[in-house]
């Protein structure tokens, strides 16, 4: 498809294009997350999740609507192609909240800016994690003020998160919390198709099971789950239950600025 560069800097309320270095894509990132929620409504809604080029740019920029990690950083690396950098897909398996060993169910983004390699991620539900080099011990503050860090170890790359737990997904602990892990192994689009067919089918999993919405904020995160609402903001924390479907409608709209029917509200089964 032919990228249409503006509409997705409007979409991201980015005045203009980034430099082709690693502040333009910190910038690029961090619009996108504060623009674009992750969330998982349209499989809660028996829609299923399509990640073209085509699908994905229509769901999250012609019609303002969020989506996940695949989705997500669909358009984050088609938009990166457009603007000039050299980006490829990763797959990674979640650590947060798992046991056992994890499928790869995340995808992120590798990043070649001027011979260095950087890891990006604009889909990553649990938290933010601002662009980071490839380098074991490489270090970057969120402006939540939490600490990344990646490693290496039998797992392969590591992402820790050390920061207050109030700006993730609900999933976060005190101290380190290992994020997700990855290998620099090609990935063919028919890995992705299937890791995110999977992601979005598999019975008993989170995505599944679990009405999902979130979105970085300047200085926190907020997250609902189910009727769980959560928000981080300059240090301080407001967690809610929703018991009303207009509340929660209300709060898609103001919140994450999603606009959903009070038939498919119903039809998320929250209520």
């Amino acid at each position: 498809m032919s990228f249409d560069i503006d509409a997705y800097l409007t979409r991201i309320r980015l005045p203009a294009r980034p430099t082709l270095d690693h502040l333009g894509l910190a910038a690029v990132q961090r619009a996108h997350r504060l623009a674009i929620p992750f969330e998982n409504l349209d499989i809660r809604l028996g829609r299923g999740v399509r990640i073209d080029s085509e699908s994905v740019f229509a769901k999250l920029v012609t019609a303002k609507r969020g989506g996940y990690c695949f989705e997500q950083n669909r358009l984050f690396w088609d938009a990166l192609t457009a603007f000039g950098f050299t980006a490829r897909p990763l797959l990674a398996r979640v650590l947060l909240g798992a046991t056992g060993t994890p499928g790869l169910t995340h995808m992120l983004l590798l990043v070649t800016i001027d011979g260095e390699d950087w890891i990006a991620d604009a889909g990553f539900g649990g938290s933010y994690a601002p662009p980071m080099p490839l380098k074991a011990g490489a270090e970057a503050t969120a402006p939540d003020g939490a600490l990344f860090r990646l490693s290496e170890d039998e797992r392969g790359w590591v992402l820790t998160r050390d920061g207050p737990s109030g700006a993730t997904d609900g999933r976060g602990g005190s101290g380190p919390v290992d994020q997700y892990s990855f290998l620099l192994t090609d990935v063919a689009q028919a890995d992705l198709d299937m890791s995110n067919h999977w992601t979005a089918t598999a019975p008993g999993t989170r995505f599944v099971d679990m009405s999902i919405v979130s979105i970085a904020l300047p200085t926190g995160y907020a997250a609902l789950n189910d009727r769980k609402y959560g928000r981080h903001a300059s240090g301080e924390d407001n967690m809610t239950q929703i018991d009303d479907p207009r509340v929660y409608r209300l709060r898609l709209s103001m919140m994450f600025g999603i606009d959903l029917s009070a038939e498919e509200v119903a039809a998320l089964g929250l209520f």
